[in-house]
């Protein structure tokens, strides 16, 4: 393997990760689960839930685009 596909990889991975981190940041609106009443904790999990689904959408997506 060369050096240029190791990098990539390797950028990949953490894009994925602080994008992932960024999400569920974003859905819990910045508060720890033991700030958060029950509905908001609910809808937090919706939201994770949703943006889970949207990211399995643009991998399927991705895969029939090549």
């Amino acid at each position: 393997m060369n050096m240029n596909r190791l990098i990539n990889m390797g950028v990949r991975m953490l894009m994925r990760r602080g994008i992932n981190k960024g999400i569920d940041v974003a859905s819990r609106r910045g508060k720890s689960a033991d700030e958060m009443t029950p509905e908001e904790r609910q809808g937090s999990q919706s939201t994770r839930k949703n943006a889970q689904r949207a990211r399995r959408g643009l991998n399927i997506l991705r895969r029939f685009m090549r």
